[in-house]
């Protein structure tokens, strides 16, 4: 009888699999097809310079290719072929893309005018597994912007940990008022968690809220305990309402060394804190050499300013991340 299980969970997951090896040759296939008639539409229009030519080859080619092969040859789903074409030129890079992303995903990035922009958001897609409707919802939450903000503030430093935080973490989801108070800071991130997580990066996952900690019989919390799955580490953090100072190094020192002591597992490294702070305090930050001690310091917004400022707000961080390197 257990063979006769274990037979059949064998045999199910080899159809499992030639199913998805063959839904992804299909979906490659398709997607290189939808770029090679780009490809040739774009070459004949270029011949002519009318523009008149263009909309008149498309609008026959449309109305035959319908006719014949149904409703995916409408006027506008080949001005995205074309389209598709002239934002993905290189073939090699399209047939890689292809083995992970769908034609829906890559509808999405076609708006996208930034070729940077566009490589990443389709390497998140790839390495975080998106869906297209995980895709569209990081692309209106301009992940791409928050994230060139968040790393362009960081020191640069080489070493995977400091590469896994941001600063500033823009929690605008959270719908804050102002006067708001450290437990309402808490209470806003549990309940928009899950938009938390997706702020801070890949590789987080939530243990527990106010983490009760006894030292000298007094009890000290903790507001937030996370772990972190490619650092292997548990990564505290304590959020604060107000700008960032000196005493918020030795709480967290006290909270990391106890951690260390009482909840690290022998597969571990230590534990990494992260102050959440209004505002960040760099000069106090750089003297007191924070990172040494595995305490990353980060302002977090709780608005995201309007498109024309995030974009100043980048070439800024951009000017001040070049200046430290050639500095150094």
């Amino acid at each position: 009888m257990n063979t006769n299980r274990a037979l059949l969970k064998d045999i199910r997951e080899l159809i499992e699999a030639a199913k998805k090896s063959v839904h992804q040759a299909v979906n490659a296939g398709l997607t290189l097809m939808y770029w090679n008639i780009g490809k040739r539409i774009n070459d004949e229009v270029l011949h002519n310079e009318r523009a008149e030519y263009g909309k008149a080859i498309v609008a026959t080619l449309s109305r035959e290719l319908t006719q014949q092969f149904g409703r995916g040859y409408t006027e506008k789903n080949i001005w995205r072929m074309m389209q598709f074409h002239e934002r993905f030129p290189d073939c090699e890079i399209v047939v890689t893309l292809s083995r992970e992303l769908t034609w829906s995903h890559f509808v999405l990035l076609l708006p996208i005018q930034e070729i940077e922009k566009r490589s990443f958001y389709a390497e998140q897609i790839m390495s975080g597994r998106w869906s297209v409707r995980q895709t569209r919802q990081h692309i209106n939450r301009k992940v791409y912007e928050r994230t060139q903000l968040g790393n362009l503030q960081l020191p640069m430093e080489e070493g995977e940990v400091i590469n896994s935080f941001k600063d500033p973490y823009i929690l605008d989801f959270l719908g804050l008022k102002d006067g708001y108070l450290e437990e309402d800071l808490e209470a806003a991130i549990l309940k928009e968690l899950e938009s938390f997580i997706l702020e801070l990066g890949t590789g987080f996952s939530f243990i527990t809220r106010q983490k009760r900690m006894v030292i000298d019989g007094r009890d000290f919390y903790l507001d937030l305990l996370f772990f972190h799955r490619k650092l292997r580490r548990l990564v505290a953090v304590e959020l604060k309402i107000g700008e960032f100072e000196a005493a918020h190094k030795g709480q967290m020192e006290l909270y990391l060394k106890w951690l260390n002591k009482h909840e690290r597992q022998e597969h571990e490294n230590a534990p990494i804190g992260l102050i959440l702070c209004a505002e960040a305090s760099s000069e106090q930050v750089e003297l007191l050499e924070m990172q040494k001690d595995g305490i990353m310091v980060a302002e977090y917004w709780t608005e995201l300013p309007p498109k024309a400022l995030l974009e100043q707000k980048i070439h800024q961080a951009l000017v001040a991340a070049r200046e430290r390197f050639y500095l150094k």
